[in-house]
């Protein structure tokens, strides 16, 4: 289970990384950390990472453009991706509109994320929140580019849509979507009830909640009781 903490403009922790850190130190065999930055200080923010990453453990980086108002191509980014392909740590993001009450253009998959992935072709690109009302840009980007993936987060299994899930279930796709939750805004146990129901073949749930999840993180490969699976909390 990857659990992220949270870093506003003007460095703000709303969940900060030591506070991640406490859970992943606590069940190190079951929660694993994602860091956050702070984006208007880029080469502090490189710096934390490697922190993160060589000595706490962290497994990849997040950060959502839509609070700082600025697309994944923005220069502040830059030295966070480097810093991402030099550890080889995932950096996870959000496509989409947004919740709150606040732009939603920086969530583009096109040309953003296609942008930073034709810079970037090392550098695994976890794009959350599924991407409406652009799935299908999210889906061509992922198709076109090796190193972009999705997890589902905030969004009831119930409301994927058919178009996800056909892709889901396709050679390409399968290797792609991850399973996620944005707990608290979303209750795991009522999210894996749905996943049941979705009436996915057996190896594509696996990958979907499980092994998606350990390969791109680079996390303990073995087999997670079902109903842990890999859930972006």
């Amino acid at each position: 289970m990857l659990l992220s903490a949270w870093v506003r403009p003007g460095g703000i922790e709303a969940v900060s990384n030591s506070r991640v850190l406490s859970f992943t130190k606590a069940a190190s065999d079951r929660f694993f950390g994602l860091a956050a930055v702070d984006l208007d200080r880029p080469v502090q923010a490189a710096r934390a990472i490697e922190k993160a990453v060589k000595e706490d453990g962290f497994v990849g980086v997040r950060i959502m453009p839509w609070l700082w108002d600025r697309p994944p191509t923005h220069e502040t980014y830059y030295p966070i991706y480097l810093k991402c392909v030099e550890l080889g740590v995932p950096l996870c993001t959000q496509v989409g509109h947004t919740g709150p009450a606040r732009p939603s253009d920086t969530g583009r998959p096109i040309p953003y994320i296609d942008r930073v992935a034709l810079h970037f072709p090392e550098l695994r690109i976890v794009c959350g929140h599924i991407g409406h009302p652009w799935l299908n840009e999210m889906m061509s980007v992922m198709w076109k580019h090796d190193n972009i993936y999705l997890d589902t987060s905030a969004y009831l299994p119930k409301m994927y849509g058919k178009d996800l899930l056909a892709y889901m279930c396709s050679k390409s796709g399968s290797k792609k979507v991850m399973f996620g939750t944005n707990f608290p805004q979303l209750d795991l146990k009522k999210c894996m009830q749905q996943v049941h129901e979705l009436g996915l073949p057996s190896e594509i749930k696996d990958r979907f909640l499980t092994t998606n999840a350990q390969r791109v993180f680079n996390l303990p490969q073995r087999r997670l009781a079902e109903d842990r699976g890999q859930s972006k909390l």
